[in-house]
């Protein structure tokens, strides 16, 4: 039951973006069913080894691969179904409670959010850089293969 309501409500989220992004509509199912992908591996991961980093690294890896190849497939910028899929992985909540503590002055409370939040943007950032390097390689030996 979890899974069922954990990739539902992570599609919907994405595709909702989507929408909102104005994305082609044809990108939108695509688009929603990766990043249901990526925030399962990021819940899956979260739970096994209860590292931030690692999860949302994963996770971040999976939806770039999948952007990647969804993009190749339906011809598209790989921008259109990789920004809509992150939309779950996003520490929106952490990073208002971060400021809030820092508005409440609760300085501890607020660099502990605060760590979080940096923490979750470098390892999705880290993700979408390793995506990026391994499809330079692959392309790079696609490349001399036909020469």
């Amino acid at each position: 039951m979890t899974f069922i309501l954990q990739f539902s409500l992570s599609f919907l989220s994405s595709a909702a973006f989507g929408i909102i992004a104005n994305i082609p509509r044809r990108a939108l199912w695509t688009s929603g069913f990766t990043g249901a992908i990526g925030w399962i591996i990021y819940f899956y991961l979260r739970q096994s080894f209860n590292s931030i980093a690692l999860s949302n690294f994963a996770a971040a890896f999976i939806i770039g691969c999948l952007s990647i190849f969804f993009s190749k497939k339906q011809k598209m910028p790989m921008i259109i179904f990789y920004i809509p899929s992150l939309v779950p992985l996003v520490p929106g909540g952490p990073s208002y409670e971060a400021v809030r503590a820092f508005v409440l002055e609760d300085s501890n409370v607020g660099s502990e959010k605060l760590m979080f939040v940096v923490t979750t943007a470098i390892s999705i950032v880290g993700g979408l850089l390793m995506t990026s390097l391994v499809e330079q390689i692959i392309n790079k030996r696609i490349r001399a293969r036909k020469n």
